[in-house]
């Protein structure tokens, strides 16, 4: 058997190891350039009293639109300055009722930082305001009766002239 990083020939057993999380059966001088990863041993079926490796659960890896909540309305920052200003709070206030820093409301107000979802829902809860835009009917409906084209429909209309 050759190794995976080097090629050179293995005399013995190879080394499993995990080198940028690729896993390659190499030989003992390019073993130290990985992590050793060990391979639990089968237990063959039926044989109870003996604990197998249980692994952690896996979970689903996080997306960037996992993060990514409504939309938030384009004047957020002026509707934000507002509502604070309507109950007499100063910026200081506001982050201190919201449990948030204080750069982070003025940051806000800016336009500069959109807010997340859990610091929009705060000041959603603090200002009673809604920063969400909500659609209206006729954004929310589908045209019904209207055809529209489609790839689909273009590629069958070439195939078709030709």
């Amino acid at each position: 058997m050759q190794c995976e990083l080097c090629g050179a020939d293995i005399r013995g057993i190879p080394k499993l190891v995990q080198i940028e999380g690729a896993q390659l059966q190499v030989c003992i001088q390019c073993a130290k350039y990985g992590t050793e990863v060990t391979v639990p041993k089968k237990v063959p079926a039926g044989r109870k009293g003996v604990s197998q490796p249980v692994s952690p659960p896996k979970r689903p890896r996080r997306d960037v639109f996992d993060f990514m909540g409504a939309d938030v309305i384009d004047d957020y920052g002026t509707q934000i300055r507002k509502a604070r200003m309507n109950r007499g709070w100063d910026q200081k206030t506001l982050a201190r009722e919201i449990k948030e820093r204080e750069i982070l409301i003025k940051k806000i107000e800016k336009g500069d930082l959109i807010p997340e979802d859990e610091v929009r829902k705060k000041l959603e809860r603090a200002l009673e305001i809604s920063l969400v835009e909500t659609p209206t009917e006729e954004e929310g409906k589908k045209p019904q009766g209207k055809v529209t084209t489609t790839f689909g429909d273009l590629i069958s209309i070439r195939k078709e002239k030709k």
